[in-house]
């Protein structure tokens, strides 16, 4: 028992780490923040911070992961049977621009291109944890889709590519631009509803 305490510990400590270095690295950018920053928003020494992430970058990176995979669990917790796929399709949309278009997500997501420019591992961790992964979990629905007969697909994780851009490519370009403020319900509706029309236009079985 002694040895499960310590990890269990360790787990709650670097979650906090990490909790307190996003906020650093929303307030200031990346290139501002530092590990003594961090430290001292966290109540401790750097040498703390160095037990868990051994410089500034992979502290990034971790906080870069986690945030993909909160937006993933977020958007994803769907059952693993589709059910009805026009109904699973716009309970993903909807979730989707809800989290993506949010301020908080806004933030995270210049911070984290900014960096990718200086250092492109930052970008490509980025986008394997969060696009690609959220694509081949989509891609998994539609598969289930196209195994009980309600869609004709040959490559799901392409069209839930798709999917995607066709309900955030107007509001996202908007949203980067800052041209609009974080959707509404109705807003997001009229995106997603839509999209939702057009893609079992063209993949529906009955099309």
């Amino acid at each position: 028992m002694q040895d499960v305490k310590p990890r269990l510990d360790r787990d709650a400590r670097r979650e906090a780490i990490l909790d307190v270095a996003s906020d650093v690295f929303l307030e200031e950018g990346y290139a501002n923040a530092s590990m003594s920053m961090i430290a001292a928003r966290l109540g401790g020494s750097k040498g703390t911070l160095y037990n868990y992430f051994k410089n500034k970058e992979e502290l990034f990176a971790a906080y870069v992961v986690r945030h993909c995979a909160w937006q993933r669990d977020a958007m994803f917790e769907i059952g693993s049977e589709p059910g009805d796929i026009r109904q699973a399709l716009t309970k993903v949309g909807r979730t989707y621009l809800s989290i993506v278009l949010s301020d908080f997500s806004m933030a995270n997501f210049r911070v984290i291109v900014a960096e990718a420019l200086r250092t492109p591992e930052i970008g490509h961790a980025f986008y394997e944890a969060g696009p690609r992964s959220g694509a081949k979990l989509l891609g998994a629905i539609l598969q289930k889709a196209v195994d009980s007969g309600q869609l004709e697909i040959d490559d799901p994780v392409h069209a839930a590519h798709q999917f995607i851009g066709l309900c955030q490519n107007r509001m996202l370009k908007a949203r980067l631009c800052q041209a609009m403020a974080a959707p509404t319900p109705e807003e997001i509706d009229r995106e997603v509803l839509p999209a939702v029309k057009v893609f079992l236009a063209a993949y529906g079985a009955n099309a």
